[in-house]
């Protein structure tokens, strides 16, 4: 099957891209977020194959993924076929609403011309998806090269622009755990959090844009994992940070309280309780492994890759199916 879908999120774009399928990646000369092309800090397989705008025109497409409303006048104008119409689509939702919650109207609600799926039950819960037909895939991850090993009185945090974002992200309560143990933080937009914080920078250092298996290998040798983001989707470092086998300290927010077992470290709306959590984590190394062990269990029974790629195959299937 070949099937076209745009770079957009990087991570689950890549546990996507390790099917069994063909899939046609939009590049453009300037490489921006209409034609990203295949990553260049994740490891993706040869089937998924860069294709321009130019070309797409005679090129067959069996199913359209869309995760952006305007890729369905882009993916007409580029096909030649209208998404939904003239071939399949699937709209995955990667997002939390945003606005008037909880009656935030998604952009494809009240379409009959493509299934909108969900990548968490929670947003599915809190979208107001209107008659669309909706569903839920559970995320999946591509298994990091390496294991927990937790050497490092350190605790990791993994964000996107934490300045910009700050409340989404529970930017404003790092500072509590930074007075327990030094942070490391991850992702993008990241340098000089510490002075926005009004924190020295040997109590948190910021790691930007590092390529994800060097981030792996660093979050390995932390003591335990924070999550503490308020509202957003469930983030894939999360899951890969419980698959490696790390302890997690997390706010019951949003999807975490499916993903995130109690004993595989710290889950709560009570930022006091996770702050005792992660002083204890941090003072006892054999009970952080033996909550890493529930994390890595947990994970890795719920969002294995074997599984999230069943998953797509059958509702891929299915859709192709039903448009015949």
């Amino acid at each position: 099957m070949n099937i076209l879908l745009w770079h957009v999120h990087g991570s689950w774009t890549t546990s996507f891209v390790h099917g069994k399928h063909r899939y046609l990646v939009p590049v453009t000369p300037d490489r921006g977020p209409y034609g990203l092309g295949r990553a260049r800090t994740y490891p993706w397989p040869d089937s998924a194959v860069e294709v321009t705008p130019e070309d797409l025109r005679d090129t067959d497409v069996d199913l359209v993924i869309l995760q952006r409303p305007e890729e369905i006048d882009l993916a007409a104008e580029w096909l030649g076929r209208r998404p939904g119409r003239d071939v399949p689509a699937i709209y995955v939702e990667h997002n939390t609403p945003k606005g008037d919650v909880p009656n935030t109207r998604h952009p494809m609600a009240d379409r009959d011309d493509l299934l909108l799926t969900h990548v968490t039950a929670f947003n599915e819960l809190f979208w107001d998806n209107g008659a669309t037909r909706t569903t839920v895939v559970d995320h999946g991850v591509v298994p990091p090269a390496v294991e927990w090993t937790g050497e490092l009185d350190r605790l990791a945090v993994v964000i996107n622009e934490p300045v910009r974002r700050w409340r989404v992200t529970g930017t404003d309560l790092l500072a509590r755990f930074a007075a327990l143990a030094p942070l490391d933080v991850y992702g993008m937009k990241v340098d000089g959090l510490a002075a926005h914080l009004g924190l020295p920078e040997d109590r948190l250092t910021s790691h930007d844009d590092v390529p994800q298996h060097a981030m792996h290998a660093e979050l390995a040798k932390r003591r335990a994992y924070l999550h503490l983001c308020r509202w957003t989707s469930l983030g894939l470092s999360l899951i890969e940070a419980m698959t490696m086998g790390m302890p997690v300290v997390a706010l019951a927010t949003t999807e975490a309280v499916e993903a995130v077992p109690p004993a595989a470290g710290a889950l709560s709306t009570r930022v006091d309780t996770l702050v005792d959590a992660a002083r204890g984590l941090l003072d006892d190394r054999e009970s952080a492994r033996r909550a890493g062990a529930v994390a890595r269990a947990a994970a890795r029974n719920r969002y294995g890759l074997e599984r999230f790629l069943a998953d797509w195959d059958r509702l891929l299937e299915e859709e192709v199916c039903a448009s015949r």
